[in-house]
Parts: structure tokens; C-alpha cells; sequence
């Protein structure tokens, strides 16, 4: 099975927000690109700006898609999409993560990330 999620690339000032998840997750202590799982009938625009909104109660404007890639974890397979969004408004509160990071996108390389991200890290260091 598939899950389809979605990952937001904020920037802000220059900088990139990271997001540490909490120990008790699934893949507790690797860094991410904040997002969510697409539920039915949820475009993953829509999605990303409602788990934003949940997860850290942070408001973004999505400017464009940005890639997509695959990852097989062992017990899940993720179809993971990503965006480009421009932090809007919010107070970072850590509701699903135990840690959040404004960093420069040269500092991305130094992160313990989730293995599905690190393509995107790949991909934004090409451009």
C-alpha cells in the first residue's frame, strides 16, 4: 500500500524550516520537511496548508510544486510531494515534532533527515 504525503520547503527570509519529529513517532529523531498525509478527497495543497496548520500552527503560501519521489520504507511505502511555500504568519508551536530550525540551505546536508526527504535536500542543492 501507498500512502501519499506532502512536504513543505518554507522559506522565510532566506531560510529553510526543519522540523524534528518526536520521539514517539514513527522515524522519532529525523529531521523533515513539515507535512501530512493526504486524506480522501484532499488535494495535497489543501493538505499541507491543513497539517501546517495543525502541526505547527503556521500559515504558508504555496507557491509551486516541486518533485515528488517514492521511498519504500519497510513497513509503509511513501509517495512523498513536495512544495515551495512562503512562510506567511504563526507562532511555531510543537505539537507533532520535539524541535523546529530556521537553516540555510547548505546547512541541510548536516541533518539527520528521514530517508524520503533526502532527495528533495539533493534536488534544492542542483538548483
Amino acid at each position: 500500500m501507498i500512502i501519499s504525503v506532502t512536504a513543505a520547503i518554507i522559506n522565510r527570509a532566506g531560510k529553510i524550516l526543519i522540523a524534528r519529529r518526536a520521539k514517539h513517532k514513527h522515524l522519532g529523531g529525523y529531521w523533515e520537511f513539515p507535512g501530512g498525509k493526504i486524506e480522501a478527497n484532499e488535494t495535497p495543497e489543501i493538505c499541507l496548508k491543513r497539517e501546517l496548520a495543525e502541526e505547527l500552527q503556521i500559515e504558508v503560501k504555496i507557491e509551486k510544486f516541486f518533485m515528488e519521489n517514492l521511498y519504500i520504507y519497510p513497513q509503509i511505502t511513501v509517495l512523498l510531494k513536495s512544495y515551495l511555500c512562503t512562510f506567511i504568519s504563526g507562532e511555531i508551536q510543537l505539537i507533532d515534532h520535539d524541535e523546529v530550525l530556521w537553516v540555510n540551505k547548505d546547512q541541510l546536508g548536516s541533518f539527520n533527515f528521514a530517508p524520503a526527504d533526502i532527495p528533495i535536500i539533493q534536488q534544492l542543492h542542483l538548483k
